[in-house]
């Protein structure tokens, strides 16, 4: 009785052993064919749909503390951690506050400018509101385009892809193939790809030089070349990496890196965000013979806004920024 009891105990064991076996290698096929990226007809990743970043590199592509503002000034103390909101973002509270980052620069977290140009960031960052191109609703630029706050759409042929973003209404198209580079530059570059195994790679010129990175001053020239890589991490997840290079902006090369997310709704799609209408009232406002915009008024605060006109070439200075 107790050899059969024994003999019993070995065969459950044993039969247990293979059923877990079986269900270990049916979950460990299942999760590796749930980590293949999706393919094309032509075998390449695909990367038709709709994706976003979910970081704060917008904000400032380097690790920054969270502050009470993109623009503040001295408050009690002259310490920078005491500083508050300066006035135009004071009414915002902590909507109108920064969020803290460790960053997306790789290495030592530090873009290399030229002594000269460091000294131009400082000062786009001190005139966020009147220099920032976001802020005046133009095409956002590569990269920038990719990591703000915004989703944009991915739509892959065998030899073009073209992004569409919600930001603007912007697009760019990235060509497989040969084609003639573009009369001028422009705001969003020239984008050239190839394949290196799953991984697109883009090389990307031909740019204005009036786009800045994020809303920390970070900025770059019209000489700026860039080199993307998107290498996928799951169907639903792609590792985006840039090479920045840009000889009278910065002393080396250096690069960035997040990973993108698809979004995952069943009804997920573009809105529209043409916000030129959106900020006409900002660009020309000061232009009126009678303002509309002078005054508001909330329980606790009032705002007086007082507009000025820069004169001469100074206007026009302000619009090419």
């Amino acid at each position: 009785m107790r050899r059969w009891f024994r003999s019993s105990i070995v065969t459950v064991a044993l039969a247990s052993a293979v059923v877990s076996a079986v269900i270990s290698v049916s979950v460990t096929r299942t999760a590796g064919q749930a980590a293949r990226p999706a393919r094309t007809s032509d075998g390449k990743p695909n990367f038709s749909g709709i994706w976003q970043a979910l970081n704060e590199a917008n904000w400032d592509l380097q690790a920054h503390e969270a502050r009470s503002g993109a623009v503040t000034q001295q408050g009690v103390y002259p310490y920078a951690y005491a500083r508050v909101p300066a006035a135009p973002v004071l009414a915002l509270g902590a909507a109108g506050g920064v969020p803290g980052s460790v960053g997306v620069v790789a290495g030592d977290g530090q873009i290399p400018y030229t002594q000269e140009a460091a000294k131009i960031k400082q000062e786009n960052a001190e005139h966020w509101i009147d220099r920032d191109p976001e802020l005046k609703c133009y095409l956002p630029g590569i990269p920038r385009a990719m990591y703000m706050p915004y989703p944009f759409e991915i739509v892959q042929s065998t030899n073009k892809i073209q992004m569409v973003y919600e930001f603007s209404s912007t697009a760019r198209t990235i060509h497989l193939d040969t084609v003639e580079p573009p009369p001028d530059d422009t705001y969003m570059g020239h984008s050239v790809g190839h394949w290196e195994g799953d991984t697109l790679v883009v090389d990307v010129t031909g740019f204005n030089g009036k786009n800045w990175f994020d809303r920390a001053g970070n900025f770059h020239s019209d000489a700026l070349h860039l080199v993307e890589r998107f290498t996928p991490i799951t169907p639903d997840a792609i590792n985006y990496e840039v090479t920045i290079e840009d000889p009278k902006v910065f002393t080396r090369p250096w690069k960035i890196a997040m990973p993108l997310y698809r979004r995952l709704e069943p009804n997920a799609q573009l809105m529209e965000y043409r916000c030129i209408e959106f900020v006409e009232e900002f660009l020309f406002g000061n232009l009126r013979k009678q303002q509309l915009v002078k005054r508001w008024e909330g329980d606790t605060l009032i705002v007086d806004i007082t507009r000025k006109v820069p004169p001469g070439d100074k206007l026009n200075d302000w619009y090419r920024r």
